[in-house]
């Protein structure tokens, strides 16, 4: 009961913009602004949010996970990705801000549905349950590459924060794979990213 209120209180928060807060400070906290176009402030607040949908999915995601999961080892591997995706959260948040946008009007939807396919994959077993947090991770991963790829050169804020979170976000990878997890069947792993695809241009936009 208790990891079930404590789950609905961190699930409220991680919906609500500004009710989380980071324990680290921002990898961009000493890098000044840059001065940046119109059309390109929208653009890397497209991006941001893309990334602020996608740490709202992860909280769901390991909240759902950690419930489900057998072995108490695996659960407590899960709360600690958890609390460092909390700080990626609240650096997205914040830099939407500086950006002069909000996050996602559809960050409601992006939770309840990785929770929803979180909890579906945990009544797997534990293999299969650390395969989805892997293979989640590798395409977080390829998405973050891709986005610092395409922010205007002169944006180091963004660029420092997405290339810690893609760093972190591999070891929550590795970490998965070492506790035991399965590679997930190719179509699986095919539903997923069009899944993901669809957050993404969704998330972009509204």
């Amino acid at each position: 009961m208790d990891r079930l209120l404590a789950g609905f209180d961190r699930g409220l928060r991680t919906m609500f913009a500004g009710q989380t807060r980071s324990a680290r400070p921002s990898p961009a906290e000493s890098i000044p602004d840059a001065d940046m176009e119109d059309e390109e402030r929208r653009h890397v607040a497209g991006l941001m949010r893309i990334n602020h949908a996608g740490e709202v999915a992860a909280q769901a995601l390991y909240q759902s996970q950690a419930l489900t999961a057998r072995n108490p080892a695996v659960t407590d591997r899960m709360q600690e990705a958890a609390d460092e995706e909390i700080d990626h959260l609240a650096w997205c948040a914040a830099r939407l801000e500086e950006l002069g946008e909000g996050p996602s009007r559809l960050t409601p939807l992006w939770y309840a549905g990785a929770f929803s396919i979180g909890t579906v994959a945990g009544t797997f077993g534990d293999r299969w349950n650390l395969g989805f947090v892997a293979e989640t991770e590798s395409q977080v991963v390829h998405h973050l590459e891709d986005h610092m790829g395409r922010l205007p050169p002169q944006d180091k804020r963004s660029r420092a924060i997405l290339s810690q979170m893609q760093k972190e976000e591999n070891e929550h990878r590795e970490n998965a794979l070492e506790e035991g997890g399965s590679e997930l069947p190719a179509p699986v792993r095919g539903l997923m990213w069009a899944a993901s695809r669809v957050m993404t241009t969704l998330a972009y936009r509204v």
